[in-house]
């Protein structure tokens, strides 16, 4: 299940930014697609994640009503949605797969990675 992440870029805070990730080759019949992010010199940190088919979703606390997770079952696609960026968004952000639901937020249980793409917030 190779992952393609991509959409980042520079942003002042306050601005928006959306990243896809792309999956290809083949699926799982329920899976999870997870957004994780990365600071420098910080461990990998939980950013939310969507269920698949059913889509359910679920936030950090840190990002929840800023950011949104939805997906586009016919592309395989699913999408991070980034509002209102603070500086402290700052990070290369990764997305995962994992088969069945996943609850836990840490990045165990998610099998496959996507190479990860940068956002950097300026203040």
């Amino acid at each position: 299940l190779p992952l393609v992440a991509s959409g980042g870029g520079l942003v002042q805070a306050g601005g928006s930014l959306r990243l896809s990730c792309a999956a290809s080759g083949r699926t799982f019949i329920t899976y999870t697609m997870g957004w994780f992010r990365q600071a420098p010199g910080k461990e990998r940190e939980f950013v939310g994640r969507i269920t698949w088919p059913g889509g359910s979703t679920y936030y950090a606390d840190s990002v929840k009503g800023r950011f949104t997770i939805s997906k586009d079952n016919a592309k395989n696609t699913v999408y991070l949605q980034m509002n209102s960026l603070k500086p402290e968004d700052t990070a290369v952000y990764y997305c995962a797969a994992g088969a069945g639901v996943i609850t836990s937020m840490r990045p165990r249980g998610y099998i496959y990675w996507g190479q990860g793409t940068q956002v950097t917030v300026s203040s």
